[in-house]
């Protein structure tokens, strides 16, 4: 029997091959000035935006105080959940306000049900966007008074209260996602 010195390597009697006792990292190869560069296909809307600001986990870990290296490596490979505070902290961080919305509208269970994605764009498209639901909504508004007159909705008054809610949803999301570009302008601009 030969005897293997090496400490990060042991043999499985039951196996017969050579496996390293330190996880190997097949996945990652040396970057610039970042440390190490992930080459996963599927990242993760967490590690895409840490990436995004060159920064490795052990830094990224260190600015986000209480989350450790550790845990943030699992929140990116999808093995742990972020808690609502890692995903503000990390917003804050990654100066990404958007991340909070992507969290509520994918992950957390009331905010899947009610909380709609935002899809960050330049600020010409979020304008025209804003403008062009805000006139849809416009000619509808005395439609809207005749039907909240007396209180209620009747069956022949649905499907027009249907057509304005989904409007008024379209102008909300719109104005959503230009407070979410300024915030984000915000942020840069303070860094």
């Amino acid at each position: 029997m030969t005897i293997i010195r090496n400490p990060a390597v042991k043999i499985h009697r039951g196996l017969r091959r050579i496996k390293p006792l330190i996880p190997q990292k097949t996945q990652n190869i040396k970057g610039d000035d970042m440390g190490r560069k992930s080459t996963r296909e599927n990242k993760t809307i967490y590690q895409k935006l840490r990436e995004e600001n060159d920064l490795t986990r052990e830094k990224a870990a260190e600015l986000l105080e209480f989350i450790s290296e550790d845990r943030l490596e699992r929140i990116e490979n999808e093995k742990s959940e972020p808690a609502p505070e890692d995903v503000i902290r990390m917003a804050e961080v990654y100066k990404a306000p958007e991340l909070c919305n992507y969290y509520c509208s994918h992950e957390c269970p009331i905010g899947r049900k009610y909380v709609p994605p935002i899809e960050m764009t330049e600020l010409p498209a979020i304008i025209l966007e804003t403008v062009a639901s805000l006139n849809a909504v416009y000619p509808l508004t005395n439609r809207l008074i005749e039907i909240s007159r007396d209180g209620q909705i009747s069956e022949d008054e649905s499907p027009d209260f249907s057509n304005i809610q989904e409007n008024l949803e379209k102008v909300s999301l719109a104005i959503e996602a230009l407070q979410l570009w300024v915030e984000k302008e915000v942020q840069k601009a303070d860094s």
